[in-house]
């Protein structure tokens, strides 16, 4: 093969090259990235809907639920939201022999759709009338969240305890809609 038509292969290779390259990183690599992405939104949009079929599968449960808690929330009357709080203190202690001998309301606004009554207790009694108090906190209907629960034993046999406990009642407070 004569020099010049070697040049010319060489050149015509060098450029097929370049223009390869060129390419690849012009054109296949943004089509390759545009089709990964779009593989990862449809998986994301299969399971988006996917969660959306499960949801609406269980719609009638989760209304139940949500209406429950509804009917379990404290009404908006401050005052009458107090004395059914105490009420409930009143007889998860008596119920367990508990002492009760502080009780420490506090009031706290922390949205516009609902504000939370929080408490904070100290009782003392024995292992087991404490375990029984905490057992009827919990298992109340009420809409109760147990923030923080502290035991602390006055006697070196540990028969005396104290119960410091501190929990948030919800109170819903529905918008009103105004007219113009």
């Amino acid at each position: 093969m004569p020099i010049k038509n070697r040049q010319q292969v060489l050149v015509i290779a060098a450029i097929a090259v370049l223009g390869l390259f060129a390419g690849d990183k012009l054109v296949f690599d943004p089509l390759l990235g545009l089709w990964n992405a779009r593989a990862e939104r449809l998986t994301k949009l299969r399971q988006q809907v996917g969660d959306g079929q499960r949801l609406l599968r269980r719609e009638e449960s989760v209304r139940t639920q949500w209406a429950q808690m509804q009917r379990n929330t404290l009404t908006n009357n401050t005052s009458a939201a107090e004395q059914k709080v105490f009420q409930a203190i009143d007889r998860w202690a008596n119920d367990s022999r508990v002492t009760i001998s502080a009780i420490t309301p506090q009031w706290k606004h922390d949205a516009d759709d609902y504000m939370t009554l929080q408490c904070r207790l100290d009782a003392a009694g024995e292992l087991g009338t404490l375990t029984r108090f905490l057992y009827a906190v919990e298992k109340d209907p009420m809409a109760l969240k147990l923030e923080s629960v502290e035991l602390n034993a006055h006697d070196k046999a540990g028969q005396q305890l104290t119960l410091a406990l501190q929990f948030s009642a919800l109170v819903l407070t529905p918008q009103t809609t105004s007219t113009r």
